[in-house]
């Protein structure tokens, strides 16, 4: 451990660089997912043309930086289009236009060239992330505590799945960090320095994601119940103050400053909206609510109200935007999400989805870290408060409070945000667990190298091979199942290649394995060029694939990589003799979702099996003439 600790530098550097050569290698050999189809052109028209009118529902900051690099590019974007000048929500098809060359007339651009260096910049979010644990598990329990909390997040399959995707999940947890890292060094030392800084990283936050709205009124709780607990001055004389005086003084000190904190936020997300939206015309923001927000409810007559006036309101048009955008996140989560889920296609949230998400996703190792610092932070609460009479109880509390703020702070959102999703109305795949992530890493890292520090000189002997084994077996991990992030299960799910028998979508099929699609087709066919040499001998004997039937779930457009080598394809139309590839999503929806009477599924294929994969979320299927008799 002393070696460790000495080297910890470059141990960290080691980490950090390994997660991001994964990175860029995985996102090199995979497609555009679903989501990037929409975010890449607003990223782009964000940062080029200073207007927001694609994808508003998502705040621009994580947007700006993956837009900027694409500045530097030789790219056109369809401005001249009916779908931007008059459209409305047209992300998706601009996301053709711009970067799937849809319509080679209007716009045609490198798409792998674009997904490259649109994804380099959320990298760089990941990496950063990482960074942080490292400082902030140093600050809790030293560069033991610092280098275990960004081994957890770096070896972490699901992590490294999402540290290359242009959306919002990484952006997130990493923005929301470095948030209450910073709201806590304010608790701590309530400088102006430290306001301003809280201030400018809430701001961060919120530009990231809508969902760290949350951050208000857990902030604003935390600072109430910080400057109650902190000691207060005892008064020396008559012209002391007294206690309450002195508690009074501290209580609002914090809330007043808490207030400034709020103050900076909101100024910081009215400066980035406004430079994001300066060539926005105002009528456009108007289209939009009233088209979102149509209809006499209240709330939507409400919010319609509100954001017309807001932006025909000078010097408030930006937070019209932003406004727009939580008002749009409400909307949604109300109207909810359709999803599969062990066997069912439902709109219907489920109360055990993300808890068997997280059970069967998280891999084993970090399971058992969680249960077992769990089972040791208990055994030691139940060990300190034992004997203490009931009158204690505040002191006590109120002693602990204070020198553990970060652990109460950090478990009370992990708590608080699991909550929120597990009684949500969106089940939309583990990456809405991200936000807790990092803390996670950062309780576990602190209760980890506590233990050791306590019990290395008695148990040296068996803690060392312990560590050992379980670091190399989170290393192992990410080793063995490259690149197969996306799809990741643990071994209990029956791992990444049966992970789409538990959930799909984001969880295992986003669209990203178009170019393993294409990979296999040339392989297959140069295989059987070669004489079988070398050639899976379950497809030898299979004719070479001219056509494929595709059915594909993603953001890319598959005729950049099958250019007349495929027809697109249907779950409901009349089966054919030929080559098949579905994706994991379409044919689990197609054979669970209850279907109107004559409307077909792809049960004849699974009932048929699959004869290959491209990667592991496009199933590959050859039937034949006598297959179909």
């Amino acid at each position: 451990m002393h070696l460790m600790k000495r080297h910890a530098t470059w141990i960290l550097f080691g980490l950090l660089a390994f997660y991001g050569i994964i990175s860029l290698l995985v996102s090199a050999q995979e497609s555009a997912t679903f989501d990037e189809k929409a975010h890449i052109p607003s990223a782009y028209s964000y940062v080029r043309y200073g207007d927001m009118r694609l994808n508003p529902e998502h705040p621009p900051l994580l947007k700006d930086l993956a837009g900027l690099p694409l500045l530097f590019l030789d790219v056109k974007f369809p401005l001249d289009t009916p779908e931007w000048q008059n459209g409305i929500n047209e992300q998706w098809t601009l996301g053709d236009l711009f970067m799937n060359c849809t319509r080679p007339d209007i716009a045609c651009n490198d798409s792998d060239e674009i997904l490259f260096w649109s994804r380099l910049p959320i990298t760089l979010v990941a990496l950063l992330l990482g960074l942080f644990l490292f400082f902030w598990g140093r600050e809790l329990g030293g560069a033991l505590a610092g280098l275990i909390a960004t081994a957890l997040f770096v070896l972490d399959p699901n992590t490294i799945a999402h540290g290359h995707y242009v959306t919002t999940d990484i952006g997130i947890a990493a923005f929301l960090f470095f948030a209450f890292y910073f709201f806590v060094h304010f608790l701590k030392r309530p400088s102006w320095k430290n306001v301003l800084l809280a201030g400018c990283f809430l701001g961060l936050a919120e530009l990231t994601k809508f969902s760290a709205v949350l951050l208000f009124p857990i902030f604003g709780l935390f600072a109430l119940l910080y400057a109650l607990t902190k000691p207060a001055a005892t008064p020396q004389s008559d012209a002391t103050p007294s206690r309450l005086h002195s508690r009074l003084s501290i209580l609002f000190e914090y809330l007043s400053k808490y207030a400034v904190i709020v103050v900076v936020c909101f100024a910081l997300i009215s400066i980035v909206y406004a430079l994001n939206t300066w060539n926005m015309p105002a009528e456009k923001t108007i289209a939009n609510a009233e088209l979102v927000f149509s209809g006499e409810r209240p709330a939507k007559v409400f919010a319609r109200e509100t954001l017309t006036t807001l932006a025909t309101t000078p010097g408030l048009a930006p937070m019209a935007h932003y406004f727009l955008g939580v008002f749009m996140v409400f909307s949604r989560v109300a109207g909810g999400n359709t999803f599969y889920f062990l066997g069912n296609v439902s709109d219907t949230a489920s109360p055990y989805y993300f808890p068997i998400i997280f059970a069967l996703k998280e891999s084993l190792p970090l399971l058992f870290l969680l249960l077992a610092t769990t089972g040791y932070t208990l055994f030691r609460i139940t060990k300190a408060v034992s004997g203490k009479q009931a009158s204690d109880f505040f002191r006590v509390f109120a002693e602990s409070f204070q020198a553990r703020i970060t652990q109460y702070l950090a478990l009370f959102f992990i708590l608080f945000y699991s909550y929120v999703s597990i009684t949500g109305n969106l089940n939309i795949g583990f990456r809405h667990l991200f936000p807790i992530l990092p803390f996670l890493y950062l309780l576990i890292a602190k209760t980890l190298a506590d233990f050791i520090r306590r019990h290395m000189e008695q148990s040296g002997y068996l803690i060392r091979p312990l560590f050992a084994f379980l670091f190399v077996s989170m290393l192992l991990i990410p080793l063995s199942v490259y690149p197969s992030y996306l799809s990741y299960y643990n071994a209990i799910a029956g791992g990444h290649e049966n992970g789409y028998t538990i959930a799909t979508d984001s969880n295992y099929d986003w669209g990203q394995d178009l170019k393993h699609l294409r990979d296999f087709i040339d392989e297959h066919n140069q295989c059987l060029k070669a004489n079988y040499l070398g050639c899976d001998e379950r497809l030898v004997e299979l004719p070479p694939i001219d056509t494929i039937r595709l059915d594909y779930f993603g953001g890319s457009n598959p005729a950049l990589y099958l250019p007349g080598r495929y027809t697109a394809w249907h779950s409901d139309n009349e089966p054919e003799s030929g080559w098949y590839a579905v994706s994991a999503v379409f044919f689990q929806e197609s054979i669970y979702k209850h279907k109107a009477p004559g409307k077909r599924g792809y049960e004849w294929l699974r009932d048929q099996g699959e004869d290959a994969r491209a990667g592991d979320s496009i199933f590959i299927f050859y039937v034949s003439p006598d297959d179909l008799r």
